[in-house]
Order: structure tokens, then C-alpha cells, then sequence
């Protein structure tokens, strides 16, 4: 059998073997860093047996998939220990997630953090035991029989939900046996480094009317290095938390009156506009046209859409004049409705609608984080209608446009290709010509990407674009979706060259993705400290004594005339506790005012980053300033 690697090159082998195999005969190095397989696309266990010609990727702990192997065995491990420590406990389900696992688990004792420590101890000695992890199956009424007898309610529950004739795998770990999918490593003593982080609440199944059960978070890594670094950069986001920071600098609040609404203050309202100006300055220079349509929506429009069926469980419904309508989770039905405002030629195209959109999804009051997810939030959307022969450049200027705004910001990005998900509409002829537009387009601009089979929306194939912040941290936020399906649903049409009708393809895009969320990540990034155009206040002028208020509304006054966001303390303190406070107010410049600067029409400046500058005129600094200002 022929195996082709993930660099090209080929094996070949006389008989079948295990990937753990495979790997050894490429390299003992390789062999003790795996942990899981890549045949064909699909994930699979060091164990399985390769016995066809096949496309094979070795999966080490460096490869995003190939770490969810190494967590979902530490998962494992600390359910074997707190199993040991608690026997009552009661195991429900211990993924792999981001940057680690989580187990939940039914127990009467109410753990804390200070139940960590020996959690981790028992951890250890399942670790030093070496325990050799082997798979198993059994049929569904023998699994469902074997998780009775072990008084386990909640794995009886998911084999229930599985069809009769499943056969349920098992992985087992000295005494302690799953129910697991895997793919898993191949012993305990693998998890070298690791670390149990938090303790929260989760309602079995995510329903609220079931029991809350005991989450349990921890994270591992092949070395301590490794641990050590990760753990720093935890507690740096811990000091950049947005909602900490957002409260301190007087940016947005969210209340109890409003769970998952946030209210934006004054100065949150500054940083929002400024985001909101820059976006349609990037956007008009892009041949964007921007466009407004309404929040609440008919229903018959969101059956027409497709909304209704596949989405209605995330939305928020009214009636008027005792008809059913619906608060728009999503901008695309406007901005259909705005496309039919008038007739069309093929000269038209392509026409960019953009829009600033206010949407309202319903998420579960769990899942709500600051302002990273919210139920209701500005989507900086826009809608593109065009032929097919515009698609891929339509798709290359899109993905350039949004390199230009995420470097602008200072962030790199990774690009991930979904395709065809399992409830689609429309053809696979359709699914197939736009999932190729968007490798084509992709290739052409030579920008890097992966494949995720099977995400991509339920109307066509998607570009979701995850940009990495400064301390290593990856989030989604652009995304670029092909849709021949909304345009088909509601009849669009254009008069093309042949003087005939044809229909339009439909291009949904966002670059910030939510605003507000987007809002949450800079403020994360930047701690607060952000750049001079977008911060709330640019300038803060600092009286020595109230003698010298005048003097600081005059410079006030001068910078003003600029553009310049400037504000004067005029607190009765003493000039080191407001610069402190200017300081700690990530202010970005600081202008100290007193007899000798009144005197010579000068200003004492001190920067945020720098520290002290010294004294300059008041129409040097005004200059210096209105230079940075520009982007």
C-alpha cells in the first residue's frame, strides 16, 4: 500500500499498520511526539490500522488538531482521579476544548480551588503509573448495561440517544473506563506538565432545566516550559480582562437590568464612533454604498430566507397588528429587500451594500462574556450582488480589504475554508462551483489557509478569517460567505448584456464582525492603551493649582480647534496625584500648566510611553499632535 505524507512524499508498505507505526519507521523522534493521525482528512487514534492507499498526516502536539488528543487524555486522567478521590462521582461528558479540557461531574461535595492540589496529586501518581491506554467496543444494549451496573446515569443517557445499532468504543486506563470517541494517547505517561485553572457551573446537556453539575477546567503541555509560558500569558489576560478595563476607563457597563445588553458611556461611545468613521472611510474607498434597514421584520420574509426553520430558536419574536414578525438576528433580508429597490443591469454590478447593523440573537444567559458575547450588537455587514464571473475577484478584494484593516490594528490573521454543512439548501452542483470560487480566490492572492469540512454556513461555503492578538490569543472575526441559495429563494435578477434576465450571486461579508465584540478584543489587546486617533480622551491638560485653570482652557481651546479630544482637571489636587490618575486613565498625552508655561505660551509634556518630553509651545505641540492624529 502507498502512503503519501503530508510533505509529499510517499511509504510504501507490503502489510497493514498502525499509525504509531507508520510514524516509528519515519522517525523514533516523530514516534515519541505523536499523538493522534490525519488519514484522509479524518482524525484518527495512533492505533488505527492503515490497510489502503491513503493521504497521512503524523499529528504532534504543534498542530492545532493534533493537541486535542494530548487534552482529551488529560481530561480522562483527572476524571480517574477525582473518580479515586470521589467515588460517588458521577461522570457526564470531558472534551478537549481551546488551550485545554474541561470535565463535568455530578458530586455532592461542592469542590473549590483548594480541592485542586489534590486533584493534581492524584493526577501525578495516574501519570507515573504508566497506564497503557487501549480502546474497546461493545453493542449499544451491552454499553448501556455496562454504564448501569457502573452506576453511571448520565453515560446511559448519551448511548440511549444513539440509533440500536451503534457500537459504543471505550477507552480504558487501569481501573478507569469511558465512554470516549478518542482519539487518545497511548499511555498516561505522557501528560507531563498540567494544571487544573477553574471551577464553574454547567447545566447538564447546556439545558437550564436540568442539573447544574461541577466543571472542572485544567489545561496540560508535553514540557513545564511549555505550562510556565502558557500560565503567564493567562494571567496577562487576566489584567487585560475587557470588562475590567472597559469599568476602569468608563467605557461600557452591562446591569442586571439587561443581561447580554451592553450599555456604551460616553467615552465607549467616542472609541465606537471612531471605529464606525474608520470603517466607512475604508469602505467608500472600496466602492461600498452604505444602506439601513429595519430591525423588526415580517415573518413571512424570515420563512422566505430560510431563517425561520434553520435559525428561530436564536430569535426574538413580536406581534404587530396581530401578525408574527421577528427582530432580525442577521442584516442579509434587508439588505435582499434593499438590492429589489429598484431594477438592475449587469453594468450595475457588482453593487456593494453596506450596513451597520444592529442585530439581536438570543444566547443562552451562560454563555454571556462581557461584551465578547452578547444577544444584541452592531454587525458591520455588507452584501454583495454580482455575476458569476465576478465572484473570485470580488473575493480577493474582499480578503484584501480586510488585511488592510487587521494590520492597521496590528494584528496577523489565519484563514480557515468551511465547506458544505449537513443542513445545507440548494444543489451540490451550486455548493460545488462557489467552494471552488473560494479556493481559487485564495490561491490567487497566495494567501495560506486550512479546510474545515462541513462549518460552513447553511446557504454556502465560507472564508472565517482569526486574527491573533498581542499575547498569542486567536480570534474569528471576519468572514466571507458565498451564497447562491437567498438569491434563488427570493427571485433576484439583473438584465445582463444578452439583454435577458439572470440571477445574481450574493457575497455576505463582515471585517470586524461585531463591533462590539470587536471593541472587547482591542481593548484587550491594547490594555486600555489605545492608539492616540481612537482614544477616548487624546489629551488632558493638568493645572498645577486652579490659578492656572484659565490658562489650561486656553490650550484646551487651541487643540480643539484641531480635532483633538481634550479635557482639564480641575480637581484641587496635587499635580502628581493627577498625573497618576491621567496615567492610570491610559491618557496618551499629558500637558502640565503652571506660572512658567502661562508665562511663555508653553506646555509641559509628558507622554504615556516616554515619560517626560519637556516644555514645548503651545502651536509646536498643536502641530505635533495634529500630524499623529492623521491616519
Amino acid at each position: 500500500m502507498k502512503i503519501t505524507l503530508k510533505d509529499g512524499s510517499t511509504k510504501e508498505y507490503s502489510k497493514s499498520l498502525s499509525v504509531y507505526e507508520i510514524a516509528r519507521d519515519i522517525s523514533e523522534g516523530l514516534a515519541r511526539m505523536a499523538t493522534s493521525g490525519e488519514v484522509d482528512g479524518e482524525i484518527v487514534d495512533l492505533r488505527y490500522v492503515v490497510d489502503k492507499d491513503c493521504k497521512l498526516a503524523i499529528l504532534t502536539f504543534q498542530d492545532e488538531k493534533g493537541r486535542c488528543a494530548f487534552w482529551h487524555t488529560a481530561s480522562h486522567i483527572m476524571a480517574q482521579a477525582v473518580k479515586r478521590l470521589y467515588p460517588d462521582a458521577r461522570l457526564a461528558i470531558g472534551p478537549d476544548i481551546a488551550n485545554g479540557f474541561y470535565y463535568d461531574i455530578d458530586l455532592e461535595v461542592s469542590l473549590t480551588s483548594d480541592d485542586f492540589g489534590k486533584i493534581e496529586s492524584e493526577m501525578k501518581k495516574i501519570v507515573k503509573e504508566d497506564l497503557e491506554i487501549t480502546r474497546f467496543t461493545k453493542p449499544r444494549d451491552e454499553a448501556i448495561a455496562y454504564f448501569c451496573e457502573k452506576k453511571e446515569p448520565y453515560k446511559v443517557e448519551l448511548i440511549e440517544d444513539l440509533p440500536e445499532d451503534s457500537i459504543i468504543s471505550f477507552y480504558q486506563q487501569g481501573e478507569f473506563v469511558d465512554l470516549c470517541a478518542g482519539p487518545h494517547l497511548l499511555s498516561t505517561k505522557y501528560i507531563k506538565a498540567f494544571q487544573l485553572t477553574s471551577l464553574a457551573g454547567a447545566y447538564w446537556r447546556g439545558d437550564e432545566k436540568n442539573k447544574m453539575l461541577q466543571r472542572i477546567y485544567g489545561t496540560a503541555f508535553p514540557k513545564k516550559a511549555e505550562l510556565e509560558a502558557y500560565l503567564e500569558r493567562m494571567e496577562e489576560a487576566k489584567k487585560r480582562d475587557h470588562r475590567k478595563i472597559g469599568r476602569e476607563l468608563g467605557l461600557f457597563m452591562i446591569l442586571e437590568e439587561s443581561p447580554g445588553f451592553p450599555f456604551f458611556m460616553p467615552k465607549g461611545m467616542v472609541l465606537k464612533n471612531e471605529l464606525l468613521s474608520y470603517w466607512r472611510k475604508v469602505h467608500e474607498r472600496n466602492g461600498y454604498q452604505e444602506v439601513s434597514t429595519p430591525i423588526i421584520l415580517s415573518r413571512k420574509l424570515w420563512e422566505q430566507s430560510g431563517h425561520w426553520g434553520h435559525y428561530q430558536e436564536n430569535m426574538y419574536t413580536t406581534r404587530v397588528d396581530e401578525d408574527d414578525f421577528a427582530i432580525k438576528p442577521m442584516n442579509c433580508p434587508g439588505g435582499i429587500l434593499a438590492y429589489r429597490f429598484e431594477p438592475h443591469s449587469y453594468k450595475d454590478l457588482p453593487l456593494r451594500l453596506g450596513e451597520l447593523g444592529l442585530v439581536h440573537r438570543h444566547e443562552k444567559s451562560g454563555q454571556l462574556h462581557g461584551l465578547m458575547r452578547v444577544r444584541n450588537f452592531t454587525q458591520d455587514d455588507a452584501h454583495i450582488f454580482c455575476t458569476r464571473d465576478q465572484i473570485r475577484d470580488e473575493i480577493k478584494a474582499i480578503a484584501t480589504l480586510i488585511h488592510e484593516v487587521y494590520t492597521f490594528f496590528g494584528f496577523t490573521y489565519k484563514i480557515e475554508l468551511s465547506t458544505k454543512p449537513e443542513n445545507s439548501m440548494g444543489s451540490q452542483a451550486d455548493w460545488d462551483q462557489a467552494t471552488t470560487a473560494l479556493h481559487d480566490a485564495l490561491d490567487d492572492l497566495g494567501l495560506p489557509y486550512i479546510v474545515n469540512e462541513g462549518d460552513g454556513a447553511f446557504y454556502g461555503p465560507k472564508i472565517d478569517f482569526h486574527l491573533e492578538d498581542c499575547i498569542g490569543r486567536t480570534w474569528q472575526c471576519g468572514t466571507i460567505q458565498l451564497d447562491f441559495q437567498l438569491p434563488q429563494r427570493f427571485e433576484l435578477e439583473y438584465t445582463g448584456a444578452d439583454g435577458e434576465k439572470h440571477q445574481p450571486i450574493m457575497i455576505h461579508r463582515v471585517v470586524f464582525g461585531s463591533i462590539e465584540r470587536f471593541i472587547g478584543i482591542l481593548i484587550e489587546h491594547f490594555a486600555g492603551a489605545f492608539p492616540l486617533w481612537l482614544s477616548p480622551v487624546q489629551v488632558r491638560v493638568l493645572p498645577i493649582s486652579d490659578k492656572y485653570l484659565q490658562y489650561g482652557e486656553k490650550v484646551k481651546e487651541a487643540l480643539q480647534k484641531i480635532g483633538a479630544r481634550v479635557e482639564v482637571d480641575h480637581r484641587a489636587e496635587k499635580i502628581g496625584y493627577k498625573i497618576r490618575e491621567a496615567q492610570m486613565q491610559k491618557v496618551p498625552y499629558m500637558l502640565i500648566v503652571g506660572e512658567k508655561e502661562e508665562a511663555d505660551a508653553l506646555v509641559s509634556v509628558r507622554s504615556r510611553v516616554a515619560g517626560d518630553i519637556g516644555q514645548k509651545s503651545i502651536e509646536d505641540f498643536v502641530k505635533a499632535i495634529q500630524k499623529e492624529l492623521e491616519i
